[in-house]
């Protein structure tokens, strides 16, 4: 029999895609949930009545790390992850050895059950290592003496998106055709209500003990019928879907993995291209054996979530962030190049409007090294806002010194004060569109 309801249930990862679904279906159970991540500040807003714990699961690698936070826990659910090693991030550290060490304070704190929500394709052998330390984690958690359940979803497809899902609506929203590089690759998706769905099963003790399950859909059908299912949804004109030449999908995850050094987390990293490679497919017959809870396909599942406007608005200009971010940061960089290389020249304007020769001169110096230094930290994760800011503020600082200075140069024919107003809208719309999740 299933046990009864009011659990205390610590949900790691509780405010990701997969994660913030099971918290919100754990506190309508009415369970008692505490959820942990690096920053819970905006899933404190989210979810007022959660207790949120900040921790990084990369530093919980000894059991005596874990105890304090899992004492007097009915059951744990992992939904903690990442996709490819970075700076924020550490595969083995998160997948593996921090589990390790989960899976020990879970015994020795009586932890009733441990859901661990693992990937499609996880494999200890694999080359790829976040399919081979995702592996590495289960094995842990299969093989403690604990109540656990593993779960293996397909591709989720959730209301939020970010990373693969976030791809999905940005390519289906191409205009004109949906450019997708491996098309034919076989895909099998599940909904992300269906995953929390079966750990509410799971922590209520209504599945059978020490399973792996793989969450499907019953059938697979290729990333180009996925895309334009999604286009579908979207509410956009239906569009042919053109394959892309393997390169470019392996120029695509260089580049990705470049910025990947630099903070951003892209979902195009060589990672989720293998992942891709290989198909996202499942054995859909693992779930239909152990419960009659039938699981969506994605018509099912697009239609329970309908698109209005801000999901098309989200999807264009996901595609045109790296756009956006880039061209700021090649804009200012060239600015203050330019500058150091013809600061005579710029130093000689200043002077025509009444600045010392030696004050003009600091004065284009200092702008030029400025326009450099947040050139160069837009592109660096943790110093893109900071960068932004600083291209507003000198921004401004220009045209209110320059309208002070030499008004005449709003009539200037080649527009160098009436081209900084375009610019600053671009910051503004770079600010905005900065958060990943």
């Amino acid at each position: 029999m299933p046990d009864s309801p009011g659990k205390k249930v610590l949900v790691l990862g509780g405010y990701g895609l997969i994660g913030e679904a099971v918290v919100g279906r754990l506190v309508r159970d009415g369970h008692q949930v505490t959820g942990l991540g690096r920053d819970v500040s905006d899933a404190k807003r989210r979810w007022p009545a959660v207790g949120w714990i900040a921790a990084d699961m990369a530093q919980l690698l000894a059991a005596e790390d874990w105890l304090p936070m899992v004492a007097g826990m009915d059951a744990v659910v992992n939904a903690a992850g990442a996709l490819q090693d970075g700076p924020r991030d550490r595969l083995d550290a998160i997948h593996r050895d921090s589990v390790v060490a989960l899976v020990s304070a879970c015994e020795q704190a009586g932890v009733g059950r441990l859901v661990q929500i693992s990937a499609i394709g996880a494999d200890p052998a694999s080359t790829n290592v976040f399919f081979s330390t995702k592996a590495q984690g289960d094995k842990a958690v299969a093989s403690s003496s604990l109540e656990w359940t593993i779960l293996r979803p397909g591709l989720v497809i959730a209301p939020a998106a970010y990373g693969g899902t976030a791809l999905l609506r940005a390519l289906a929203a191409f205009p004109g055709f949906i450019p997708a590089v491996m098309a034919r690759q076989p895909i099998q998706t599940v909904a992300v209500t269906d995953v929390a769905e079966t750990v509410s099963r799971a922590v209520a003790g209504s599945l059978p003990p020490r399973t792996t399950v793989d969450l499907v859909e019953a059938d697979a059908r290729s990333l180009g019928d996925v895309l334009i299912a999604f286009r579908a949804w979207l509410g956009l004109p239906q569009a042919r879907v053109v394959p892309m030449p393997s390169m470019l999908g392996l120029l695509a995850g260089a580049i990705a993995d470049g910025l990947g050094l630099l903070g951003w987390r892209s979902p195009l990293r060589s990672a989720a291209l293998a992942a891709l490679a290989r198909g996202v497919t499942g054995n859909a017959k693992s779930w239909s054996e152990i419960s009659d809870h039938k699981l969506q396909p994605l018509e099912a599942t697009l239609a329970a979530m309908p698109a209005h406007v801000q999901e098309r608005w989200f999807a264009r200009l996901w595609l045109l962030k790296p756009a956006v971010f880039g061209i700021l940061s090649l804009f200012w960089l060239v600015s203050g190049i330019v500058g150091f290389i013809r600061q005579g020249a710029a130093a000689d304007i200043l002077v025509s409007h009444g600045l010392s020769p030696a004050l003009a001169l600091g004065a284009v110096i200092a702008g030029s090294l400025a326009d450099i230094i947040v050139g160069a930290a837009i592109i660096v994760r943790s110093l893109a806002r900071l960068a932004l800011l600083g291209m507003l503020a000198i921004t401004l600082a220009y045209l209110g010194t320059a309208t002070v200075l030499a008004p005449d140069l709003w009539l200037d024919p080649l527009g160098a004060m009436v081209k900084a107003v375009p610019a600053l809208c671009l910051a503004l719309v770079a600010l905005a569109i900065l958060d990943e999740r």
